[in-house]
């Protein structure tokens, strides 16, 4: 049954939830950058540096999705509000049925644009590499590392991205020894890269005629794809030198 004090708090969060979002995003800050942006694609000289012109267009494309993401949500909320003043007035069975499911899918909206704004990091937004390898324990442990790849497969399919297989042995028996996959759509290394470690499954094992428990292990390794020129820096500080001395003669060269 359709409650509308309960709808006006619902929407009432969507309203708080919105205002810090924009503040997150900060709106009139992102729009002036598209401004300035597109105002340097204006200049005759702007094609002549084709990978420049690639990476400001990119930009340009990324934050106005970000922009009309925010708009669209933010115009959802105010119709729910407009709605609700409307169904004050009169208790319209049409309205409500109407309002029940703008309200659940405007939160959910809400949620995808929330998470989209915590993803800033500098690779986020690429596209994913996976790959999973089975710990010791023979096949449970590949059995364990197989149900990994399917959980994953399966919710990037139900999140509308595409997984493209790269690498792929199979276990001894059961399960597999390697993956590496490929996960590709907007912010799917953000999405991913905290399932980066190890994963561990404790079950009755149905390989085990004695149906004893089982502890399984799996590595998850989860990285962003990056372009052909992306500037790699090594800190020198890093790199480490060994050097070592023969010691025999050696053979002689001619």
């Amino acid at each position: 049954m359709f409650d509308i004090e309960e709808a006006e708090k619902q929407n009432q969060n969507q309203i708080n939830r919105i205002v810090e979002i924009e503040k997150s995003i900060n709106v009139s800050e992102v729009e002036s950058e598209i401004r300035n942006l597109e105002k340097e694609t204006e200049r005759q000289d702007f094609w002549n540096d084709t990978e420049n012109s690639k990476i400001v267009l990119s930009k340009v494309s990324d934050l106005k999705k970000k922009i009309e993401n925010y708009k669209n949500v933010e115009k959802d909320v105010n119709t729910i509000k407009e709605m609700l003043e409307l169904l004050r007035e009169s208790d319209d069975e049409q309205i409500k049925k109407e309002l029940e499911i703008l309200l659940n899918n405007t939160d959910s909206k809400i949620d995808s644009l929330e998470i989209s704004t915590l993803l800033s990091d500098k690779y986020d937004k690429n596209n994913a590499i996976v790959t999973i390898h089975p710990g010791a324990g023979g096949t449970e442990a590949q059995d364990w590392a197989e149900m990994l790849y399917r959980m994953y497969s399966r919710w990037s399919e139900a999140n509308n991205f595409k997984v493209q297989e790269l690498d792929y042995l199979d276990g001894e028996e059961a399960g597999l020894k390697s993956v590496t996959f490929l996960v590709s759509g907007d912010y799917a290394y953000g999405y991913l890269k905290s399932e980066h470690g190890v994963h561990r499954l404790v079950r009755i094992s149905p390989f085990d005629s004695g149906g004893r428990r089982h502890t399984s292990f799996a590595s998850v390794e989860v990285l962003p794809e990056v372009s052909e020129d992306t500037d790699v820096y090594i800190n020198p500080d890093d790199i480490k030198m060994d050097v070592y001395r023969a010691s025999g003669a050696g053979r002689p060269t001619y």
